[in-house]
C-alpha cells in the first residue's frame, strides 16, 4: 500500500504548524525567563545592599552601646 503524497504534504503541513506554534510558545517562556532573571537580580542587588548597611550599622551601634 502506497502512501498518497496528498496525505504526506497534509502531514508536513500539520507538522509545519505545530511547530509555530511551539516556536511562539519558546519566545513567550524566554521573554518569561527574562523577567524573572531580571527580578532575580534585583533582588540580590537589594540584599547586597542591606546585608551592607546592616554592616556598616552594626559597629555603630556597638559604640553607642558602650
Amino acid at each position: 500500500m502506497a502512501i498518497a503524497i496528498k496525505d504526506l504534504k497534509d502531514e508536513r503541513a500539520l507538522l509545519l504548524e505545530r511547530l509555530r506554534e511551539i516556536e511562539v510558545d519558546q519566545r513567550r517562556v524566554e521573554a518569561e525567563m527574562k523577567l524573572v532573571r531580571q527580578r532575580e537580580i534585583r533582588t540580590k542587588r537589594e540584599l547586597e545592599a542591606l546585608t551592607t548597611l546592616l554592616e556598616i550599622a552594626e559597629p555603630a551601634a556597638e559604640e553607642s552601646k558602650d
